[in-house]
């Protein structure tokens, strides 16, 4: 099968995984070497030095289906068929349920044996392989491919109050295996700690768990048992989880963010607290 870098000689792999019919590579541009104005070479410099740089992903199929974020296609050969999903029965109900939950009504599926490579992206993509029956919820927006023989919808947080006032969208997505899905991240896994939990409670102050798995429990409490205690500790409010699996924290977020805050408003990062349960 043709490989996704084909002639291009600044393109490398970065990774790679298999899974039943499906191979996954991710793609890095090692430099972007088309630039002609001097400007953006120069900035474009600095961001190949802190590691901002083009990725891609290619996945080739074996008499396998993916599917994929709408959208996210660049292009594919071989013997691929692209199907929508829709149908005459279920176009009404998936075009109101989008309307409620806000996630497209249709996720383009492809199916057959060949490649297909998936649009460019500063991000950073996050694969992992789902067991038979194993069900993980992300955060809004990461969900960008998954092998055909994973399930994927939104599903409505348990307490939609809790939702708000954690800072987390009232519907997410929620995954379930067997099979690889891949997730576009604003930060690289070597800053996600994964959480293992066993019967366990875990507080985090803010909106920086970026996965969790399906069978815990979500609730936005107080930090000390008194609005005093929560008011000594300067914390407020904070997300808990309980029960067995997995969370997924990227407490560098709150960095990140506040360097584009910082960016917009066009003060130092260093002048903007990032302390805050909200950040």
């Amino acid at each position: 099968m043709k490989s996704a870098i084909g002639t291009r000689e600044n393109v490398r792999i970065i990774d790679q995984f298999e899974s039943g019919g499906l191979r996954v590579e991710v793609l890095e541009y090692e430099k972007l070497l088309g630039l002609t104005n001097a400007t953006m070479a120069q900035q474009v410099y600095f961001m190949e030095k802190q590691n901002i740089r083009v990725r891609q992903i290619a996945l080739y199929l074996n008499n396998e289906k993916v599917t994929i974020e709408k959208g996210a296609m660049s292009y594919f050969q071989g013997n691929i068929e692209m199907v929508s999903g829709v149908t005459l029965g279920n176009a009404l109900g998936r075009m109101i349920r989008g309307a409620v939950t806000g996630e497209h009504m249709a996720q383009p599926e492809y199916t057959g044996t060949g490649l297909l490579v998936l649009e460019p992206s500063f991000k950073h993509f996050l694969v992992l392989e789902l067991a038979q029956g194993e069900s993980i919820i992300v955060d809004d927006g990461m969900f960008y491919c998954a092998q055909g023989s994973v399930t994927v919808k939104a599903v409505a947080q348990q307490n939609i109050s809790s939702a708000v006032a954690g800072g987390e969208s009232i519907f997410q997505q929620q995954l379930t295996g067997p099979g690889l899905i891949i997730l576009e991240s604003i930060v690289p896994m070597c800053e996600i700690d994964v959480i293992e939990m066993q019967n366990d409670v875990l507080r985090v102050d803010g909106n920086f768990a970026v996965l969790r798995s399906a069978g815990l429990g979500f609730t936005v409490e107080r930090s000390a048992k008194t609005l005093i205690g929560s008011a000594v500790s300067g914390e407020g409010l904070v997300n808990v989880y309980r029960g067995t699996g997995q969370v997924w924290l990227a407490p560098t977020i709150k960095v990140y963010k506040t360097l584009q805050l910082a960016q917009s408003m066009g003060v130092s990062a260093t002048k903007i607290n990032m302390n805050t349960s909200r950040s």
